[in-house]
């Protein structure tokens, strides 16, 4: 098994380690700025104790990290679904598991136990979660041009650590404790079959003739004037490192280009081709040559690019490293040094945090943009350099004007809109509830649902439509049904109406009617009984150990909580 690890992840799981070099200096970043002690401006040495490791020390914290990051990886199959707060407490989970197995004298794993714990890791499964020597060759493929490599002792030590850690887990999980009438309870919600019918009210179509008053206008004003506080904004402004200025500079080889479009061939899909006149003509076969050649241009113009913007952040960084160097305190300071180097400051209207400044739109970098510009101050007025829409920049913090309440007249139309919005979906509602009770009268007295729903549209005005749906339960439901009319399945029994219920961004209003409720059998002697206590069970156990888990990590690191001077 060692040797299977050694063969083929040594020589061909190379790029794993190149994702989490990043992941881990972000996690390292964001975990020395966040805690307590760690990341101040104090340069005296501290130490965070942490079962066994000092967090306040760079290379613990890389090794509690990096591991934490590649179990993950190997589980998962990627990194895509855990952001910064999920691997960082992932990570002190894993540690404090591990030096439960060490107290609880809970032995290394076997090569048997790390040879079935590799089968199971999604890293390597097929469409059907089993291992999949396929799926295999087809990653090791995407990773054989990278540079970085994993060593055989790193991924057995890891996913040894991790059979031991799943003890840990198992241990204090225990077998998950439920209640006979928790896996009732889930059943009927599961397997209840249910005939509904569906009666949508149309909200674009309701426009009722709504005419405000100033005096209207200006009690809603007041009623929720927190709506309308402009939250503080920055002012600042910036130097401009275009990425176009750097093109020019930039020269590639066919061998570059080719390697570009070999990493990234999702990015450049080849022109349709013209269908033959002949339906029997087969397809042409794939190749790989000729669907470069195809698209070359724009993969080499697309890496040019890549590496001006490269280029542009360089530069704006040379810019920011230089005013640090100069110890440049003041803006008149600042100000010479970039005229030396013929730059000039461009201004960026005030912005706040969320919306970001509006000449760089709405992007991730805008957005960026504003979370450091919140960062600096006027003892901090100068940023690092920062990625742009279309190059780089280096920001110059100038003032923060405070959050503050506007007139009246300077919002007054804004004002006005919401007011007639929030008048219009009240009205909407209470004719809901007129038109529901129409519904639930007229049944009563014998209509159909469709008739019921017909009469009570003329009386109310609201534009409804009538569907019925296929009978279903939660496992089989349909995959169009909206998940508004599953919401009031909860409440609802046979010959019953809902509330009209609104779907999100209030597109329309919704009855429900049950027709039919049919429950399932509950008895405990069913194996659908089996499997859902089976299921509770589990789930129970993990939220034990998850909860467990948790409290003896916050309990570890409140112990290192630097105390407030």
């Amino acid at each position: 098994m060692i040797s299977w690890i050694q063969t083929y992840l040594q020589q061909h799981l190379k790029t794993i380690f190149a994702l989490l070099l990043a992941v881990t200096i972000i996690s390292f970043i964001f975990t020395i700025g966040a805690a307590p002690g760690i990341g101040n401006g104090n340069r005296q040495y501290v130490e965070r104790p942490f079962f066994g490791h000092n967090l306040a020390s760079a290379d613990d914290l890389q090794r509690v990290l990096g591991d934490a990051n590649l179990s993950a990886s190997l589980q998962m199959g990627s990194m895509s679904g855990l952001d910064n707060d999920q691997i960082q407490q992932y990570a002190f989970q894993r540690t404090a598991a591990l030096t439960l197995a060490d107290k609880w004298d809970i032995p290394p794993a076997t090569n048997a136990e790390i040879t079935e714990a590799v089968k199971k890791l999604r890293m390597f499964s097929g469409p059907n979660g089993e291992f999949d020597a396929k799926a295999y060759a087809t990653f090791r493929d995407n990773l054989k041009n990278s540079q970085r490599g994993v060593t055989e002792a790193e991924i057995a030590r890891v996913i040894g650590d991790d059979v031991r850690v799943e003890k840990v887990n198992q241990l204090i999980a225990g077998p998950g404790y439920v209640l006979p009438r928790d896996v009732k309870t889930q059943l009927e919600r599961s397997d209840t079959t249910w005939t509904l019918a569906t009666a949508t009210a149309d909200y674009a179509a309701f426009k009722p003739d709504i005419k405000p008053t100033d005096a209207e206008l200006t009690k809603f004003f007041e009623d929720n004037s927190i709506r309308y506080e402009i939250p503080p904004r920055v002012v600042a402004t910036y130097v401009e490192f275009p990425s176009s200025q750097f093109v020019p500079t930039v020269k590639v080889t066919d061998a570059e280009v080719r390697a570009y479009y070999d990493m990234n061939p999702a990015r450049f899909p080849k022109p349709p081709e013209v269908k033959a006149a002949d339906a029997k003509t087969p397809p042409k076969p794939s190749n790989p040559d000729a669907d470069f050649a195809a698209v070359k241009q724009s993969v080499q113009a697309a890496l040019v690019l890549e590496r001006a913007q490269k280029q542009a952040l360089q530069a704006a960084s040379d810019l920011a490293v230089a005013i640090f160097e100069a110890k440049a305190t003041t803006p008149e300071v600042v100000e010479g040094l970039l005229s030396s180097r013929k730059l000039k400051q461009k201004s960026l209207a005030p912005f706040t945090h969320d919306a970001g400044p509006a000449e760089f739109g709405h992007t991730p970098e805008a957005q960026e943009i504003a979370n450091e510009a919140f960062k600096l101050n006027k003892s901090h007025f100068v940023s690092d350099a920062l990625a742009s829409p279309t190059g780089a920049i280096v920001l110059f913090w100038k003032d923060l004007e405070p959050a503050h309440k506007p007139m009246f007249a300077e919002v007054r139309e804004k004002v006005r809109a919401d007011y007639v919005q929030n008048e219009r979906q009240k009205r909407f509602v209470e004719l809901g509830k007129t038109a529901r009770a129409h519904i639930e009268a007229r049944l009563k007295a014998g209509d159909s649902f469709e008739k019921a729903v017909a009469s009570a549209a003329s009386s109310s005005g609201l534009k409804l439509t009538v569907k019925a749906l296929t009978p279903f339960s939660m496992r089989t439901r349909p995959q169009d049904v909206d998940y508004t009319v599953l919401g009031a399945l909860d409440h609802l029994d046979k010959g019953e109406v809902s509330e009209m219920l609104t779907t999100p961004g209030f597109e329309k209003g919704i009855f429900v009617y049950a027709v039919d409720k049919k429950l399932p059998n509950l008895a405990e002697n069913t194996p659908q009984y089996t499997e859902m206590r089976s299921q509770i069970a589990s789930m129970s156990a993990r939220v034990t150990a998850n909860s467990y888990m948790t409290e003896l990590v916050d309990h570890e690191l409140k112990k290192s909580e630097p105390k407030p001077e």
